[in-house]
């Protein structure tokens, strides 16, 4: 799209790109969050890679992603709700 195009938007049209580039955002956040997810707990449960997982691997990988996805939640909801109680002072 270019600029002269991009002048002549309404506004719904803008709001609507701002909507896909929030949605796309979010799931690039989301990707990220993942991989990082995936190699912070490959790196403490693989001790020596292979072709398969041991058991104890796969418990441990289970538990590292179940505890950091347990934080993200309780961090996302104490920011939400800090951002609540901030906006019902206004």
């Amino acid at each position: 799209m270019g600029s002269a195009r991009a002048g002549s938007l309404t506004g719904a049209e803008r709001d609507a790109v701002m909507e896909k580039v929030k949605q796309e955002i979010a799931v690039a956040n989301v990707q990220e969050l993942l991989s990082k997810m995936a190699n912070k707990c490959f790196r403490k449960c693989i001790s020596k890679p292979g072709t398969s997982l041991e058991s104890s691997e796969q418990k441990c990988v289970a538990m590292c992603m179940d505890r950091y996805m347990d934080t993200l939640s309780i961090v996302a909801n104490t920011y939400r709700n800090r951002l609540q109680r901030e906006h019902e002072r206004m």
